[in-house]
């Protein structure tokens, strides 16, 4: 049965972004850089905001990332860069938001891993420091559960009661019952500390896609909170990508889940705005939201053994996320466009006449020509090299982007130029 995520959850802002309550669903990232060295820190922030992130979080693990947070926030600011910026604590995350106030009052919202605040009396105590530092701030929390990091104590309670009653549960099920559990009971501890059911966001994550789609599904019984998804650790490329979308897309599609994150494990030196992109792909491949065009391009097979269409797609690609921030402040439903780049006659007139503007490049002995649609019509045929064909055709999409799509009456300037 298909969950309705506006009569289920409670709206909570967090900065200018409402989460729940039957809000767009929010895409999150994380910062790859030591929080402490704010220019860094602030410049990761921004980029990530850029290529669409709608919230952005740092680790604040110590007094040096604490005292550069502030900094962080102006830095920001002054960019035009206006994402909520969350800091994730761990262990100490009591002792840094009482020691540093403005590090408080700067983060649009704290995240405490109930896990690891303290153990016994510590940790409820510690726990509900934190809540009461952001009830004195107005600001939100999310109350993240990791599987990683789950309380022991419970764990340990709940695996002796299964052997004492012979429950019959396996490990598995049991650490999933303890996720649901320490999410539902820090949410009620949470608002017994002064915090409004409008101030607390609801994570439980896992590494395990099944795992992740059986512990949301529990917790969408359980609660009316607004709940992040996404999984604890991924993994790298292909495998991260498609464990998180195999979780994350059967939740979607439940109507559970209000804001995302796909936490892809980074190549050396690679580029943190992927789990991004990710994110903004799955959103709008189950036609949740629109970020960006979207380029359709072919796979390639025998028919296609000239690499042309695979450079000019990725060219293409770079490009329209590139400009993306121009255009969607220029130019309103910009990021409705499609556009396709194929590689032969077998599909490519008919998926090129399909989006708003494409180009069908010659397959192998076909005739070197490239037919370009625009809105299911022959506009034009180009021919040149690959480095000739790239240019005409971004200049094709360049004026259908300045044409079609209305200027903003604040825009000024060209938009794509």
């Amino acid at each position: 049965m298909q969950v309705t995520r506006a009569r289920r959850t409670t709206a909570v802002p967090v900065g200018g972004v409402q989460i729940g309550g039957g809000a767009p669903i929010a895409v999150q990232s994380m910062t790859l850089t030591d929080t402490a060295d704010a220019r860094a820190t602030a410049a990761q922030c921004i980029e990530l905001a850029a290529a669409g992130s709608e919230l952005v979080r740092v680790t604040v693990n110590q007094d040096d990332a604490a005292r550069a947070v502030p900094e962080i926030k102006r830095r920001m600011l002054d960019a035009g860069c206006t994402a909520p910026l969350i800091g994730d604590f761990h262990y100490n995350g009591h002792l840094l938001l009482t020691r540093h106030p403005d590090c408080a009052a700067a983060l649009d919202k704290y995240r405490i891993n109930p896990g690891n605040v303290g153990t016994g009396r510590r940790r409820d105590e510690r726990f509900q420091t934190i809540c009461r530092v952001a009830r004195d701030h107005g600001k939100p929390v999310r109350i993240g559960v990791n599987g990683g990091s789950l309380n022991q104590e419970l764990v340990m309670a709940k695996m002796q009661a299964n052997t004492d009653r012979d429950l019959g549960m396996t490990s598995a099920e049991i650490v999933n019952e303890c996720m649901v559990i320490s999410a539902v009971e820090s949410t009620a501890l949470a608002l017994e500390s002064g915090l409004g059911e409008h101030q607390v966001i609801i994570s439980a994550k896992v590494s395990r896609p099944a795992d992740l789609v059986a512990i949301y599904r529990a917790l969408a019984r359980q609660t009316a909170q607004p709940l992040h998804l996404g999984l604890t650790e991924a993994g790298m490329g292909v495998k991260g990508l498609v464990w998180s979308a195999s979780a994350m897309g059967v939740l979607l599609h439940d109507g559970i889940g209000d804001t995302v994150r796909v936490s892809l494990t980074p190549r050396p030196n690679g580029d943190r705005r992927e789990e991004v992109y990710a994110a903004c792909e799955l959103l709008q491949a189950l036609g949740l939201r629109s970020f960006a065009p979207s380029v359709t391009a072919c796979p390639g097979c025998g028919r296609t053994t000239s690499s042309t269409f695979q450079e000019l797609a990725e060219r293409v690609q770079g490009y329209v996320r590139g400009m993306m921030p121009q255009w969607k402040a220029a130019h309103d439903g910009v990021e409705e466009m499609t556009v396709a780049v194929m590689g032969c006659v077998v599909n490519g007139p008919g998926e090129s006449k399909a989006a708003n503007i494409g180009i069908s490049l010659p397959g192998t002995g076909e005739e070197p020509t490239c037919p370009v649609y625009v809105d299911g019509r022959h506009a034009t045929t180009l021919r040149g090299s690959y480095d000739e064909l790239a240019e005409a055709f971004r200049r094709l999409i360049d004026d259908y982007v300045e044409e079609k799509y209305a200027r903003k009456p604040e825009a000024t300037g060209p938009a794509a130029r």
